[in-house]
């Protein structure tokens, strides 16, 4: 890869060894890609939860930390993904004394490299969006694909040391999504039936995805008649990367980037109600004992907080079943100003700031709670909780709050 003086400067350690470090692990990155030299990033987006990174983890951020503060200083705006606790309710969910002192010891070792602890999934609806034309650095599946698609800004999957290297550059390898070839597409769809909710977007998301199982297929949708609403291109996006690993789409109309295809033009594949029916249908469970009911993955809009809470207004969660609802801190304080917050709880439910359920030791969660039977509008955390032990089922908001009113599977 070409250096320029800074990065050879780098490298040499003239600038802390917090930095050495980070632009050796960028070369080591770059080199496998092929990469030429590296870009300039204006933002990155780390992903850090301690389930992930456990005790060795946390002790290499400590070390990092521990430099002087010139050589350790983050220099280009960096953020949070969702953590693994939220101290104000961790204790009723059953998680562990253990689990929080390392999230503490986390959290101030980031602090003390300048990330700022915004703790989301949903940046780019809640913190400082990307525009067209924007390097980045971002590491959550889901901010990847909004950003390179909706917005048009470049982005590939960043592991968390590869965020946190960028962070402390301000620079990130140029290969992938950063280069124009890789943004052309490459699949091609034709969507027949309007998805009735978000859950139906995920679906069609996990459709498309399944289809793809490529990082380096760009699908392109047709058909598309109104203009789907940013929570719709949320889970839909969030199911194909995690489904596919995809991470970009071309809407024609919609997003941000005109379409040319990388080669000649392929052929069409339908997605119709039979198909986004059959996708709903893995994982129905009409009748079974409903445990809990997570609304996450990827947080939730304020929009999606007001509609839960008109959901709930008189009605009861079922004493067997929890509903867990996860905000990013940002959409929590809006709640909780706006009087959400208070409607949500009244009906026995549970917001979590900051967490996405799967990184919150989920398994753990599960012995704790004798939790198996899990109901989400989500298409991405069906795909990723069955991992952990759980049985999923994949329906819309109001089919979930009328199960967990019920405390079975609706």
């Amino acid at each position: 890869m070409r250096l320029d003086d800074e990065e050879r400067a780098m490298l040499a350690g003239e600038f802390g060894e917090p930095r050495r470090w980070a632009i050796a692990h960028q070369l080591a990155v770059g080199e496998f890609f092929d990469a030429a030299d590296f870009v300039a990033v204006s933002q990155a987006h780390i992903m850090a939860d301690t389930e992930s990174l456990g005790e060795a983890g946390v002790r290499f951020l400590e070390q990092l930390a521990a430099a002087p503060q010139a050589d350790r200083r983050v220099r280009v705006p960096a953020i949070t993904d969702p953590r693994g606790i939220d101290f104000a309710v961790y204790r009723r969910l059953r998680q562990s004394d253990w689990m929080a002192a390392l999230e503490r010891r986390a959290i101030e070792a980031l602090r003390a490299l300048g990330v700022l602890m915004t703790d989301t999934c949903i940046n780019y609806q809640t913190i400082l969006p990307p525009v067209r034309g924007d390097h980045l650095a971002y590491g959550d599946t889901g901010v990847v694909i909004y950003s390179n698609s909706v917005f048009g800004a470049r982005s590939n999957f960043e592991g968390g040391p590869s965020a946190l290297a960028a962070a402390l550059t301000g620079r990130t390898p140029r290969y992938g999504y950063h280069l124009d070839q890789h943004r052309r597409a490459t699949r091609r769809f034709r969507l027949a039936a309007r998805p009735a909710d978000l859950a139906e977007w995920g679906a069609v998301g996990g459709i498309v995805g399944e289809a793809c199982g490529s990082y380096w297929e760009v699908p392109l949708i047709e058909g598309i008649e109104e203009v789907p609403g940013s929570d719709a291109l949320k889970h839909f996006g969030a199911a194909a990367a995690s489904f596919g690993s995809v991470a970009m789409f071309h809407l024609p109309g919609v997003t941000a980037e005109d379409v040319a295809f990388a080669g000649p033009t392929p052929p069409s594949i339908p997605i119709g109600r039979a198909e986004i029916d059959a996708f709903l249908g893995r994982y129905a469970a009409p009748g079974d004992k409903l445990d809990i009911v997570v609304f996450g993955a990827p947080q939730l809009s304020l929009f999606e907080i007001e509609a839960v809470a008109g959901l709930l207004d008189g009605r009861r969660i079922h004493p067997d079943t929890t509903l867990l609802v996860t905000p990013s801190p940002e959409i929590k304080h809006a709640a909780d100003r706006l009087g959400l917050t208070a409607r949500i709880e009244a009906a026995g439910a549970i917001l979590a700031a900051g967490i996405c359920f799967y990184q919150s030791y989920a398994r753990e969660l599960a012995e704790a709670n004798g939790w198996v039977r899990l109901m989400t509008n989500s298409a991405k955390l069906v795909n990723i909780i069955g991992g952990y032990g759980y049985r999923p089922t994949l329906a819309s908001r109001e089919r979930c709050i009328d199960a967990a009113v019920a405390g079975r599977v609706r």
